[in-house]
């Protein structure tokens, strides 16, 4: 099983990432924040206008160059 996790890179501090990952981890976007919430309980919340992005890491991308699958003869 695959424990969420979200990369969140902020506007002004480039290189001072946050990694933030929980078992039951939800993201929820309102009134200009980004709520990290777990069970019960908001664990991290940010405003929207100091992240530049956040990106979902937990499930592994396909290589940008995939190679076809062979085909049965």
């Amino acid at each position: 099983m695959t424990v969420p996790a979200y990369l969140v890179v902020h506007a002004e501090r480039r290189g001072d990432d946050t990694v933030i990952e929980d078992p039951s981890l939800t993201i929820e976007f309102t009134n200009g924040w980004a709520l990290f919430k777990d069970a019960d309980h908001v664990v991290l919340a940010i405003p929207a206008a100091q992240i530049h992005r956040i990106e979902h890491i937990d499930n592994p991308q396909p290589p940008a160059h995939e190679e076809p699958a062979p085909q049965k003869e």
